[in-house]
């Protein structure tokens, strides 16, 4: 007997090497994480309308529940036991079907008088002693008196993160969520990672994939239009959560024609709001089962099998006809509209004049001027126009306008304020919840901006090219003018060399070279016209995308360490750019490193910003040398 137990934990230390890198360090992730990964998986779904009430205890019943749902058996229960499986379990209780099934699967059994006390709190000893049976072990497997060997087990496996009852006490649904958690990541009894064995994936790190179980436990689309909340199968109240275009929101703010997602398990809703109208020009493989189509000159992949059926050959619409599509979460088309069931305005800049090749009602391919616009939203339209009366940069507004376009060129409109820290509002006036910001350099070069990207940014002179209002009064669209930085590369200097001489015919020679290192890629800059006054050392890289349009020197700061995504000089504080290029300088070359790398206290470290962060800067560049 004492032979099986050593083996046992000999097995499960030896699993533990295949685990999952958090097992192995032993430490609990956040309390949001794990609640966010059982909901996704129904084993903990909350109570109330959502709220988990972690403080509660659980009782013998509930953890069963979990167990069941947490087991390969969980589409096996029924919605009502066959018999009574104790004396005490009522055929008609709620638990009564979860109870069953795991006595017949061998995860829970009755006391000595053969009674299951489903309504008393389950101690810690009894909850581990049903997870190690879910990974496999049986009560064969210990020796001694129960529970030692279990215990020892749990301790071993990582299954005791975050659980802080003791071995006799009653655990609460805190203790029970890092119970059940943990257990996804502990391996089983033949050195499976427990999540797999239920049909979900890792990540190549051996992390739970959340982004995979969200996905897996999220429902739709549907279209926010008419009575739609009485399609979604659990109640919308103040508790559940609600995200609109990747961003916290509010039930309120979803607006009619918004592609809805939703899951009961993790009490949540998100919705996108963005559509496109345009002419629809091209089905891919064809209109008779289109699975992509093409519309404003943009291609989009097919969601939804109604989507589907509406622009083939069967449905409302046909190839030359003017349409909205609703894009769903990952720019596919999950609905189609007539122009006019939506929002058929888009506000952006002239990217390119061109040309593009379309497709006429009867196959038939030709070529036509175009105009390419970015949107607000970041997407690049072409729309058929005539692209005399534009130029490249130029501020628009296109509109449907019965089966064509209206295009119309906008005059700036600035907009001067500080953005308060939460990156609410500009000054007095406040922003939509899905304002739609573009950054834009040049004439061809635009990313868009999240608010909190702008936040403590002063807003003056013209750093706004144009905004516009919604009915509320909100900047619902705004965009901007070179203020985040963010559109151009960082790298260092490596070789400088200017000369100016005079010339004996009047003025002077001049004679640049410039090489510079971006994201480990040398490049060489020469001129002979203009001279830029640099040295070497970290720079910022200006391009219209094509060509380069000027290279510029960073400003200097020593740093004392790196806290996050702060930059540390004494008492001030700097923000690192999301994208900060770190240099390791050794014998004068630059090698392009990690922060992780340089961070451990090894290294001297210098900041290089842009500009001031009122203004938009961030530290782009960190130079280490070793100390």
């Amino acid at each position: 007997m004492r032979k099986r137990i050593v083996a046992a934990l000999l097995a499960a230390v030896l699993a533990l090497g295949l685990a999952a890198p958090a097992l192995a360090a032993g430490t609990a992730v956040s309390e949001d994480e794990a609640a966010q990964v059982l909901s996704a998986l129904n084993i903990m779904t909350g109570v109330g309308g959502g709220e988990l009430r972690l403080d509660r205890t659980i009782t013998r019943a509930e953890l069963t529940k979990m167990a069941v749902a947490a087991s390969v058996y969980k589409d096996s229960v029924g919605d009502t036991a066959s018999v009574s499986p104790y004396p005490d379990v009522a055929r008609t209780a709620w638990y009564a079907p979860y109870v069953e099934l795991a006595r017949d699967q061998g995860l829970v059994m009755g006391d000595t008088a053969g009674y299951f006390r489903p309504e008393r709190d389950i101690r810690l000893s009894e909850a581990v002693t049903i997870v190690l049976r879910l990974l496999g072990y049986q009560d064969s497997d210990f020796s001694g008196a129960w529970p030692s060997g279990q215990m020892a087990l749990y301790r071993t496996l990582g299954l005791n993160a975050g659980v802080s009852a003791g071995q006799e006490d009653a655990i609460t649904r805190r203790d029970a969520l890092y119970l059940f958690y943990n257990l996804l990541t502990a391996p089983t009894k033949s050195g499976q990672v427990y999540l797999t064995t239920l049909g979900h994936s890792l990540t190549s790190s051996g992390e739970i994939d959340r982004v995979a179980l969200v996905n897996s436990a999220m429902e739709g689309p549907l279209v926010a239009e008419g009575d739609w909340r009485s399609a979604i199968p659990f109640q919308l109240n103040e508790n559940v959560k609600v995200y609109r275009n990747g961003v916290e929101s509010t039930l309120s703010a979803i607006r009619e024609g918004d592609v809805v997602y939703y899951s009961a398990s993790l009490y949540s809703l998100w919705a996108w709001s963005s559509q496109v109208t345009g002419t629809y020009t091209a089905a891919t493989p064809s209109a008779s089962a289109p699975t992509s189509v093409t519309v404003g000159g943009k291609t989009y992949a097919i969601e939804t099998a109604d989507a589907a059926y509406a622009l083939s050959d069967l449905g409302a619409f046909r190839i030359g006809d003017t349409v909205t599509l609703l894009l769903g979460r990952n720019g596919g088309v999950a609905a189609v509209r007539a122009p006019g069931e939506g929002s058929t305005v888009v506000y952006g800049v002239v990217n390119a004049i061109t040309t593009d090749t379309y497709q006429d009602a009867n196959g038939n391919t030709y070529t036509d001027d175009a105009v390419a616009v970015t949107a607000t939203d970041g997407v690049t339209r072409t729309y058929p126009f005539d692209g005399r009366y534009l130029q490249a940069g130029d501020l628009v507004r296109v509109t449907v306008a019965g089966e064509g376009y209206d295009i119309t060129r906008m005059n700036a409109a600035p907009l001067t304020g500080r953005v308060n820290d939460d990156g609410t509002a500009i000054g007095m006036t406040p922003l939509a919840s899905d304002v739609e910001i573009l950054d834009t350099y040049g004439t061809s070069t635009a990313a868009v901006v999240y608010p909190g990207r702008l936040a403590g940014v002063t807003l003056s002179g013209d750093m706004v090219r144009w905004y516009g209002l919604n009915e509320r009064g909100e900047v619902a669209w705004l965009i901007l003018d070179d203020v985040t930085g963010d559109l151009h590369q960082y790298g260092v200097l490596t070789s400088v060399t200017e000369v100016s001489t005079s010339n004996p015919l009047g003025g002077f020679l001049m004679s640049a070279a410039y090489v510079y290192d971006v994201g480990g890629t040398t490049r060489t800059h020469t001129s002979t016209t203009t001279l830029w006054n640099l040295h070497t050392g970290p720079c910022q890289v200006k391009s219209d995308g094509l060509t380069l349009d000027r290279i510029y020197n960073l400003t200097e700061v020593e740093l004392t360490g790196v806290d996050g995504n702060v930059a540390l000089s004494g008492n001030r504080r700097y923000t690192l750019s999301e994208s900060v290029a770190v240099y390791e300088v050794r014998d004068g070359n630059y090698y392009l490193t990690s922060l992780d790398r340089v961070t451990g206290g090894d290294y001297t470290l210098t900041g290089w910003y842009d500009k001031a962060e009122s203004a938009g800067g961030r530290i782009r560049v960190v130079l280490a040398r070793a100390r």
